[in-house]
């Protein structure tokens, strides 16, 4: 297994994925959005994906960070917002791979940290706190949607 920095010539490994993982998260299937979706962050350079191939090239999972700032360090930091492993991939450190890749990426650019937030029930917070991840005690979350949300 490898774990690439992907681009736009990727897509079409990569949508399935994001399907795949908008569907963990209840929503309906749309492939051709999800592929245009990802078009956008990769045509913006609004994002980094990872990806993670098997031996022949296939996809086993990514991860997606969008760029931020914090204002009191003033220095970049990272929202590790997706992470999807392919259920036929799950079990075999694909998801460790990625996490491992996304933390190496913020070494290199020299930024805060990495964020991430996930579901009270979510399994992988395990592997989280063993590659080094603290659960924020400091400050709460809140968050505001549009109506349309």
């Amino acid at each position: 297994m490898k774990v690439i920095k992907a681009t736009a010539s990727h897509l079409e490994q990569l949508a399935p994925l994001f399907d795949g993982y908008r569907q963990f998260y209840k929503k309906p299937s749309d492939l051709e959005g999800a592929e245009a979706f990802l078009k956008a962050r990769f045509d913006k350079q609004e994002s980094t994906i990872f990806i993670a191939l098997d031996t022949e090239n296939k996809a086993l999972g990514f991860t997606q960070l969008y760029p931020n700032f914090s204002s009191v360090s003033m220095k970049r930091d990272y929202l590790l917002n997706d992470l999807f492993v392919a259920e036929k991939a799950r079990g075999q450190g694909v998801g460790k791979a990625l996490l491992l890749k996304a933390q190496a990426f913020g070494n290199t650019q020299n930024s805060k940290g990495i964020m991430l937030e996930t579901a009270f029930d979510n399994p992988a917070q395990h592997l989280y706190e063993k590659l080094g991840w603290k659960k924020d005690t400091e400050v709460f979350h809140y968050v505001w949607a549009t109506p349309e949300a």
